[in-house]
């Protein structure tokens, strides 16, 4: 813990105990190296233009203080409660909603940290508005004796074709691992080795990751000194960084070359101002 700094990202599902089974069976090698991730979620936000009458702002809420170090512009209640996602000044859509709760899982079971690349597809891009529905593909490079990973993130309800191809279960939402043995489908309570008949006598690997104490405990119990939780920055930094990259590489509509030790896309100037976004007067850091 830097400085006594508790930290932790909202990735509640982190905490429970079927993701720690999935990071286990992978780590074991039950489905052999992999180097393919799907991961999609049927999430979808998106804002039409911004809307130009102003009613009064309630009571009960300070809107300088919600809208923080966005640009400045009148309330409206279309931007909340949960409704900000759909806007670029204040979200990015399914893909920041839940990319965070999912790809949570590939980055823990396969060590991922930074990717090389970033390319995304998607509707054209609305001025004002986060996109219905996106398609982003990372590739992660080789760490220590782990292949290189080639994720691809959909939402908005596109879906991977080797979901059908291979005969899967419908699953809404889900996260595909696609092993030289095998696959492995898994979402926040489920997991499903694939084709199952071949797996069907597999003895599980043993439990070896400790059980968390829940993910609000966890922060409660940092707070106290009492150890760190387990998404904390050091963690959640790298997988936040990779689900924002995927708004940079559909704004810009380039194949982002990432250097992530200098926070810069490689011969790709369009991207700094999705990088580093000047920040509202009063609250510039």
């Amino acid at each position: 813990m830097k400085n006594r700094l508790a930290t932790q990202l909202g990735t509640q599902i982190h905490a429970g105990d079927n993701y720690r089974r999935v990071v286990e069976l992978v780590q074991a090698g039950v489905i052999g190296p992999i180097s393919e991730v799907h991961v999609w979620s049927a999430a979808s936000y998106s804002a039409g233009d911004r809307p130009t009458d102003t009613p009064p702002v309630p009571d009960y809420l300070d809107w300088d203080l919600w809208l923080g170090p966005a640009p400045y512009r009148p309330y409206h209640p279309t931007y909340l409660p949960g409704r900000w996602r759909g806007w670029k000044d204040f979200g990015n859509g399914g893909l920041g909603d839940f990319f965070c709760h999912y790809c949570d899982l590939a980055f823990w079971a396969l060590d991922l940290r930074y990717p090389l690349t970033v390319e995304a597809e998607g509707p054209p891009p609305h001025p004002e508005g986060t996109p219905p529905w996106l398609i982003v593909r990372y590739e992660f490079p080789a760490r220590g004796d782990l292949p290189p990973v080639k994720l691809t993130w959909y939402d908005g309800g596109k879906r991977p074709p080797l979901q059908a191809e291979a005969g899967l279960p419908d699953w809404a939402s889900a996260v595909l691992f696609v092993g030289e043995k095998g696959m492995l489908l898994a979402d926040y309570g489920r997991r499903l080795l694939w084709p199952e008949a071949k797996f069907a006598d597999l003895t599980p690997p043993p439990q070896t990751i400790p059980a968390s104490v829940g993910h609000h405990l966890e922060w409660i119990e940092a707070c106290k000194g009492r150890g760190t939780t387990t998404c904390r920055f050091e963690y959640s930094g790298p997988l936040t960084e990779a689900a924002l990259l995927g708004t940079v590489a559909f704004r810009t509509g380039r194949k982002i070359e990432w250097d992530a030790q200098n926070l810069k896309a490689i011969g790709c100037p369009e991207a700094d101002p999705w990088i580093n976004r000047p920040y509202r007067e009063g609250w510039k850091l």
